[in-house]
């Protein structure tokens, strides 16, 4: 975990009301950090329906599996998640640890093994023994809180390169009755997810069934954590899992599409979006925030393709790092990524400035305005390929030297 706060950071961590049905303890687990908590505990109450997203990654991590397993079920009652370790690339040693550990949180929660979740981010490779997380669990339990402070503390519990833990909620109503959302995530590097984020935990006290909830979730990770990209890097651990306790007394609802969710939907896009744009902001190194608007694209796929291979060039980053307003590094990028583009209609726009046009540099073009932009810390491209109705917006921050410097010593 950093001591440097990002510069694109938010003014501080918000105060998330608690959610009903929902106790998190923090510990310090001993497996890497030294004088921070590295280890949440979250037991939720009996009849918590539960929906993820999780990477698709072939070398995905012990967790990953064993939350794919679970999540048929479609209940929950406890998740484990540490930080520092991984357990990816661990072979049977990582299974046994996800082992022992679902066994010793199912005890606590009272409940089968496969309605806990774990979760682990940090070095791959590195093998725990089986009982390095489990040992620590059963001392949690005196801890375990139903508040505001819990929450944050969980959110600071799963950092690892992070500069500021991130945290977003919402409150509206469902057929009369309020409902909460309130969630965290954690991701600074590795971030281009593959359907899912890196770790982020959502919780609500709504009552909607499992199917419900993973239909509102598949579909709003593909605009909010599917969207995002610091390094083009795919984690093996990516988990994004969403609980609801029930606990706040509306009428169970299960579609995801019913019209007293209307408002929730919204809502809940709205945090998944607002934890997704915090880690691009935390982006290892970053100094800039990056929107890249796409339009007129042959489908929006083909959008999404074209957008994500600019924000991932690694010249198109350095490039606005450096604050230089080379956009033949944008045009480069648009014609690399393998979807349908035209020269003569392309239009590229920085900061509200058109620049090229009609296949070539605007007449009369005055790069002063662009180059003023770019300075900024929020930095906003727009793109127009001129053939079709497609669009996507997707957000990217700048390859800075630091970024290497982090990385280069990650194990150190």
């Amino acid at each position: 975990m950093a001591t440097t706060v990002s510069p694109l950071a938010p003014a501080g961590f918000p105060t998330l009301p608690p959610v009903a049905g929902v106790r998190i303890a923090t510990a310090n687990s001993g497996i890497r950090y030294k004088g921070r908590d590295d280890l949440m505990l979250a037991v939720l109450d009996e009849g918590t329906t539960v929906a993820g997203v999780l990477t698709k990654s072939l070398t995905c991590s012990a967790p990953v599996i064993w939350c794919r397993d679970s999540l048929p079920r479609g209940s929950a009652r406890a998740v484990v998640v540490n930080a520092g370790n991984a357990n990816a690339f661990t072979g049977k040693a990582g299974d046994a640890t996800v082992q022992a550990t679902v066994e010793a949180a199912a005890r606590i929660a009272g409940c089968a093994t496969d309605e806990v979740y774990v979760a682990s981010t940090g070095v791959i490779g590195i093998p725990l023994a089986a009982d390095a997380i489990a040992k620590v669990l059963p001392g949690m339990v005196p801890a375990l809180k139903n508040d505001s402070a819990a929450l944050e503390a969980g959110a600071r519990a799963i950092m690892t390169t992070d500069t500021f833990a991130k945290g977003s909620t919402r409150q509206v109503a469902i057929g009369g009755t309020t409902v909460t959302i309130s969630g965290f995530a954690k991701g600074s590097g590795m971030i281009a997810p593959d359907m899912a984020t890196m770790l982020g935990f959502l919780f609500t006290d709504a009552a909607i069934a499992a199917p419900a909830l993973q239909s509102m979730l598949s579909e709003f990770t593909e605009r909010s954590f599917n969207a995002i990209t610091v390094d083009g890097d795919t984690s093996t651990s990516d988990t994004l899992l969403l609980f609801a306790t029930g606990k706040a007394g509306n009428a169970p609802v299960t579609d995801a599409r019913a019209p007293e969710l209307t408002d929730f939907r919204k809502a809940l896009e709205e945090v998944m979006l607002d934890l997704a744009l915090q880690i691009v902001r935390d982006g290892e190194g970053a100094t800039k925030f990056v929107s890249i608007t796409l339009v007129g694209a042959e489908n929006d796929v083909a959008a999404k393709r074209i957008a994500l291979t600019v924000a991932n060039s690694p010249l198109v980053k350095t490039a606005l790092a450096g604050e230089d307003a080379n956009w033949g590094r944008i045009v480069a990028a648009i014609g690399r990524a393998g979807e349908r583009a035209d020269r003569d209609l392309i239009k590229i726009t920085i900061g509200g400035t058109l620049i090229c046009a009609e296949g070539m540099e605007v007449p009369g073009y005055d790069e002063a305005p662009v180059a003023a932009h770019m300075k900024g810390q929020e930095i906003d491209v727009h793109i127009d390929l001129g053939i079709g109705t497609g669009k996507s917006r997707v957000w990217t921050c700048d390859l800075t030297h630091g970024y290497i410097d982090i990385n280069g010593s990650y194990r150190s």
